[in-house]
Parts: C-alpha cells; structure tokens; sequence
C-alpha cells in the first residue's frame, strides 16, 4: 500500500504553526533554556580548546587535553571579569571629576536644539529618578549571578556526562545511514560554530588592539578598559561594530577640552572597523556560515527578543544549528535554503580553525557506531 502523501501547503503550515509554538515556548522558558544554552556553547568552546591544546602543545594527552582547557578557561574568564569589575568602578569615580565638562557638553547639545535655559547633568540625574530603578537593578545583578551559577552547574554536568552522550548516539542511530548522516551534522555543527568564534575572537582582537593604539595615542583613560569591552562587544554583530566606533569617541569628548581628538577617534576607528570587516574578516570566514547577512540581522533581533543579551551573544552560533537541524528533514529544507547565502544549506564548505592541526577527528560516538555496525554485519 502506498505511503499517503502530504499536502505541500499543509506541510508548509504545518512547519510555521511549530516555529511560533517553538518561538512561544523558548520565550516563555527562557529562565530555563538561557543558562542551559550558555553551557552548551561553553562546552563547545572548551572542547574545541582542549582539541587545540592536544594538537599543538606535544606531550599533551587526550586525558589531560581537557582539564588544562577547563582550568584555562576559567583563568582567562575570571581575569577578565574581574579587570571589567575593578576598573568599571574606578571609571564610575572619575565620572563625578567630568561634571563640569558634561553640563558643557550638555549645553552645547541644547544650544544647537535651540534651548535657551540648558538643563544640568544633575537636573537630568533628577529628572530620570533613578531611586526608582535601584530594585531593577537589583534584580537583574540577582538575574545574573543566579544565571551564571546555573551555567556553571549545567556545564560542569555537560562535560562529566560526554561519554554517556556518546554511548546514547550509537543507541539512538541503529541504522549505519542514519547514524552517518547525524555525525555530518554534528560536525557541521561544531565546525561552524567553531569557526565562527575562531573568527570573531581573532577580528575583535584586531579591532581591540587597534582601538587601544588609536585611545592611547590621543591620550584618553582607561584605554584597555575600552579595549576588552570592544573585544567582547565584537561577539555580538552589527552592535558591537556600532559600540567599537561611538563609545570611545563620545568619552573622548566628555573628557577632553576640544573636540579633535573625538573626531580622530571616531576616523581611525571607522577605517579599522571597514578594513578588518570589509577585507579581513570575510577572507578569513570565507563560505564556513554559508547564511546570509539579512539573516544573521533578522537573527540578531530574533533572538535578542527571545533571551535579551544572552540571546544577541548567541544569535549567530544558534542559527548556524537551526539551519542544518533544518536542512535534515524534506519537511523544513525550504527554511534552511532560505536560511543560507548559496541557497543549497547541506552542503557549504566546512573550515576547521587554523589553530586545530588537520582534519577534525570523527568523535567516539561515531567510531563506536561504526565498529558495533561492523560487527553486527
């Protein structure tokens, strides 16, 4: 008897109806999916790590390869939390010695708008109330830490549990063709995720290490400050473009006397971010995404409007999953050629980092998936 067909427009209703039910379940469980989102990009992040440590450094095992990633990791992160801490507060102190040059500041802005009474920044500190945001506040630094202990726990499980995953691989996949195509797709996976982060941390060093020359140069405060926030706002697109070239001049403005070395600034660092995005980066990105830049914008929005900032940090690697998850199944492929620049989302060029010695190994699940099938035939 034969199979019973589906109606394409059915099918294709279908698929959307379950996209806004997906959509409305991950904004309602964000509390839940965010930190577990977060550790499963970490753990990504540090396995790629420990394959690097293991390639690179001699003498350094498999075993080993992965608890120096970890401890690494932890070393890198922390530092750099605690320098954004410590010199987040000393900048809020030397934001009361800049009042003066704010309310001139302010007062040119309101001359130009056609003010005649100009308002003071502590008018406008009044004006805004901000007493009544202090429980905003609050709650969002609590938001946060219980967040980032959630990401710790979930990912210290993740790494415990990788070789029960494997084992849970091999069972799930019984058929040799099925098992296959799910190892290309996980490596699909890794390895644009991977190159994706590859490219944006060596682009945004660029970017930092640039801007850092340029605010120096000119003599501004606390240019490594402004350094290591341009290098982590380079993981979001668009906005950390945005953030690289205005930040730093407006500061310059507030402190400093003309407005030269602002307009220095903001020239050297709009060359740097067309240079490095414009030639650098897509010669080092080169087809590894294979996704379209309207959609990485579209995703950027999506996803922020889902999980806010963790959502915008994550946008791209979560759409990257989506759209060869997508390109898996003859029910939703039309969503994944929509999805990708080339049109033809299953089979785009795949880039191992530069920093991995040749090709990515096949992972245990799926040489343990081969070696149960060839015994089993």
């Amino acid at each position: 008897m034969p199979a019973p067909t589906v109606d394409p427009v059915s099918r294709n209703a279908l698929v959307i109806l379950a996209t806004i039910a997906a959509g409305t379940v991950l904004f309602l469980l964000a509390d839940i999916l965010t930190p577990l989102a977060l550790a499963m990009f970490l753990a990504l992040m540090v396995d790629g790590f420990a394959r690097v440590l293991q390639a690179r450094l001699p003498g350094v095992s498999r075993g080993a390869a992965m608890p120096m990633a970890i401890a690494l990791s932890v070393l890198i992160f922390g530092g750099g939390a605690f320098f954004i801490v410590d010199n987040a507060t000393a900048f809020v102190g030397q934001l009361v010695d800049y009042t003066p040059r704010l309310n001139g500041l302010i007062a040119r802005v309101a001359a130009m708008a056609g003010m005649d009474v100009p308002p003071t920044l502590t008018q406008l500190i009044q004006q805004l109330n901000p007493t009544s945001y202090l429980g905003q506040v609050a709650k969002g630094l609590q938001s946060f830490a219980s967040t980032a202990a959630f990401v710790l726990v979930y990912l210290g499980f993740i790494l415990a549990s990788r070789r029960g995953w494997e084992r849970k691989a091999v069972n799930l996949f019984r058929a040799r063709e099925q098992r296959q195509e799910a190892v290309e797709a996980f490596l699909r996976i890794r390895n644009g995720v991977e190159q994706y982060l590859w490219v944006q941390t060596i682009t945004g060093l660029m970017i930092a290490v640039a801007a850092w020359v340029a605010m120096a140069a000119v003599g501004l405060d606390n240019a490594v400050f402004w350094a290591i926030l341009i290098f982590i706002a380079s993981y979001i697109p668009v906005v950390g473009g945005i953030v690289a070239v205005a930040v730093p001049p407006i500061f310059a403005l507030v402190e400093f006397e003309t407005i030269w070395p602002a307009v220095i600034l903001f020239g050297v660092l709009q060359v740097i971010g067309m240079f490095v995005g414009n030639v650098v980066q897509p010669r080092m990105q080169g087809r590894s995404l294979n996704m379209d830049p309207i959609v990485l914008l579209l995703a950027l929005a999506f996803w922020t409007v889902l999980w806010g900032l963790t959502g915008a940090f994550l946008s791209t690697p979560l759409t990257t999953v989506m759209m060869v998850i997508l390109a898996q199944f003859p029910g939703t492929r039309w969503i994944a050629v929509l999805l990708s620049a080339d049109g033809d989302p299953g089979q785009h060029k795949q880039v191992e980092p530069p920093s991995s010695a040749g090709p990515a190994p096949s992972p245990p699940s799926a040489r343990a998936g081969r070696k149960k099938s060839n015994q089993g035939t």
